[in-house]
């Protein structure tokens, strides 16, 4: 399976550019090409490029032909850069567009071309209309799922899409968002990094609502003090890994569930790559080294990351403040760089072993146990879950990043400005890059 995934931005920008006046035109996108570990092929698309008047050898109402040596031209470019390319051109009208014959002859040629010149990247076409759009591997009839990430919507364009029978016990949930949304709940894969307090919560809920694919990963077991806050855990279950004992509780709940766990810390560059397999990924740790790469991770492979965070601050033993904070990062939001909440000299420490700590004479001691309640948690994960919905089937609910303040009863919407050149979510920084860009985690 190939899927094509485009931020909300470019896919704005190619139609500004593409469904205007009454002739045919074309761009060209490049795309970094990764792998998934199921073999599904992804093409996150990192820039494009649209041709100018004297590019086209033929421009009609029903037709658009390139110039061989701009053909040429962007084939070079994609070489050298190690990209994939995808052939857009438009259809006129408002209905779901179609390749016709004439695009069957002309992607003939522009594949054997391909394959000479650049065999080692898979290439596409993608046909574009008022009415929609539709893509393949160029040259087939392999057609291409292609995925556009918006700031409040996950928009998804499958091709052959089978009739889909939601379980009656989804029949409360499909009365609120639908069929559709019930669908694309199902066939998602999460990712969850950490499994304590509002991991825990976020697996109960996803699985409640139809999530049946999971990667589950945090390096942590079971200890007395974690059974007031941990769901799904009984007292039996001090000393049992976390991401088990929240693996045991979806496949109770849901028997047919494909459950992944890894019992590691993301800070190491083997643990983190699993998330590169998920579609969305829920970030519920203390940790800045895990939430330095799972950004890195969100961006460099355009996988939105809904990161969460609860606070109770005490002053003369007496509680001083209750916050929570759900924020999502995704093409089009700014990264926590930009937004001031990574603390490098954190993500430094979360990085080094326990050797490199020991030996280090500005590291003194362990850090003392945050205090942590389980309501609090909860109403955290489920603002999260909340996020989850709207972003995933639609549901009116724009915030992308809140704040929750427990002492005055309030929940503020706030807004980041991404940096234009930030090293992370930027087009010159980790966007879009996938695996051709080493995460910035440990290599051991």
């Amino acid at each position: 399976m190939i899927e094509l995934s485009i931020t909300a931005t470019d896919d704005a920008a190619m139609r500004d550019a593409l469904l205007v006046g009454d002739v045919e035109r074309c761009a060209v996108l490049f795309a970094t090409q990764t792998v998934r570990s199921d073999g599904r092929t992804r093409l996150l698309v990192r820039d494009f490029d649209f041709p100018k008047v004297g590019d086209y050898l033929s421009q009609q109402a029903d037709e658009a032909v390139l110039r061989p040596d701009y053909v040429a031209r962007v084939t070079k470019r994609a070489k050298r850069e190690a990209l994939s390319l995808v052939f857009v051109h438009t259809h006129p009208g408002s209905v779901s567009p179609h390749f016709s014959a004439t695009d069957d002859q002309g992607e003939g040629h522009l594949a054997r071309f391909l394959a000479h010149r650049n065999p080692q990247h898979v290439h596409a076409a993608l046909v574009l209309s008022r009415g929609g759009l539709r893509a393949r591997q160029i040259g087939t009839n392999t057609e291409i799922r292609v995925v556009v990430l918006g700031e409040f919507r996950i928009v998804a364009f499958d091709p052959g899409q089978a009739p889909y029978d939601s379980p009656s016990r989804f029949d409360r949930q499909v009365r609120a968002f639908g069929a559709d949304g019930q669908r694309e709940i199902a066939r998602l894969r999460i990712g969850i990094v950490g499994l304590g307090g509002t991991g825990s919560i976020i697996a109960q809920q996803l699985v409640h609502l139809g999530v049946r694919e999971f990667i589950l990963i945090d390096p942590d077991t079971i200890d007395e003090t974690n059974l007031n806050r941990v769901v799904g855990t009984n007292v039996a279950d001090v000393g049992a890994a976390k991401v088990d004992v929240a693996g045991r509780y979806i496949s109770t709940f849901a028997p047919e569930a494909v459950i992944a766990r890894a019992k590691g810390d993301i800070v190491h560059a083997t643990v983190a790559k699993a998330l590169t397999d998920a579609d969305v990924i829920f970030g519920c740790t203390d940790s800045h080294g895990s939430r330095a790469v799972m950004q890195q991770i969100a961006y460099q492979y355009l996988i939105p990351c809904i990161d969460m965070g609860s606070t109770i601050t005490t002053e003369d033993s007496a509680v001083s403040g209750i916050f929570g904070r759900v924020q999502m990062l995704t093409p089009g939001f700014a990264c926590f760089t930009c937004s001031g909440l990574l603390n490098p000299e954190e993500v430094r420490r979360d990085m080094m072993s326990a050797f490199e700590k020991k030996q280090d004479p500005y590291i003194q001691g362990a850090r003392e146990p945050a205090p942590a309640v389980i309501s609090l948690n909860g109403t955290v994960a489920s603002l999260a879950i909340t996020m989850f919905l709207a972003l995933v089937t639609g549901i009116p609910s724009r915030a992308r990043y809140l704040v929750y303040n427990a002492m005055i009863s309030t929940l503020r919407a706030v807004r980041a400005t991404p940096q234009a050149n930030c090293y992370i979510c930027s087009r010159s920084g980790t966007l879009a890059r996938g695996d051709s860009v080493a995460l910035q985690a440990r290599q051991d």
